[in-house]
């Protein structure tokens, strides 16, 4: 029982630290995204480049992004230029009437309505209808004690903030790699949670087998059903701004 808890302890806090690492990534690639207006070095004249954002928030690792730029009006004939130009667009705003930056935004309601069904389905997966009395015996408690548990409101609360926290992150790599629909959703759904799993590997080898097995299926079932409902709904999910 120990253990459970801890696992499950360590998957909230692998989640937290994944959803932090994510959004301190989309702010950096927010921060440099946007077409900038300069005054090209070579002929004095007007142009317009733009940052390259996806590189910076992957370099971003050690605190400095390596900046470049990934376009400018000049190109291609000029594509092999010094990028002298590079600290005026630093300084300049996001020119608006330039390419589309590409930021989105995410709705939360598809997020929480996928983190419910996946937080329902545990209930029910664990319940005495499906696999509470294997699930018992694997854990080693007695029917009496399971009851109790049940209504411990602790547990319930954890078990619905891994689901959320989860659904978030799911969106957000949803987001952040412009991808939708169903297929998409599970597919970066089931990524996430390899991920995590690969993390907690020590852990879960010293799980029981007959537990192992019963919470492999719960999360196989629940990471599928996120993805399909935050993939799936991505009209709702994403809004771009234009």
């Amino acid at each position: 029982m120990v253990l459970f808890i801890w696992l499950v302890l360590f998957l909230l806090f692998t989640s937290l630290i994944l959803l932090a690492a994510g959004s301190w990534h989309r702010t950096i690639f927010e921060k440099y995204s946007g077409a900038r207006p300069v005054t090209c070095p070579e002929n004095h004249q007007p142009a317009v480049v733009a940052l390259d954002a996806r590189h910076a928030a992957a370099t971003v690792i050690d605190g400095s992004p390596a900046l470049r730029l990934c376009d400018c009006t000049r190109w291609p004939q000029r594509a092999m230029c010094n990028q002298a130009c590079l600290s005026q667009a630093l300084r300049a705003e996001p020119y608006r009437q330039g390419k589309p930056t590409g930021q989105k935004q995410i709705y939360h309601l598809p997020i929480l309505l996928a983190a419910f069904a996946a937080w329902y389905i545990g209930m029910i997966w664990h319940s005495h209808y499906l696999f509470r009395s294997e699930w018992t015996e694997a854990v080693g408690l007695t029917p009496a004690q399971v009851k109790e548990f049940v209504w411990w409101v602790s547990p319930q609360l954890l078990s619905a903030a891994v689901c959320l926290l989860f659904a978030y992150g799911v969106a957000w790599l949803l987001a952040l790699l412009h991808r939708k629909g169903v297929l998409h959703g599970m597919l970066i759904s089931a990524a996430l949670t390899g991920a995590v799993l690969i993390t907690t590997l020590f852990g879960i080898a010293r799980l029981p087998r007959g537990l192992l097995a019963i919470e492999a299926g719960y999360i196989l079932l629940a990471t599928l059903t996120v993805g399909a409902i935050v993939g799936g709904l991505w009209d709702r999910l994403v809004l771009r701004w234009h």
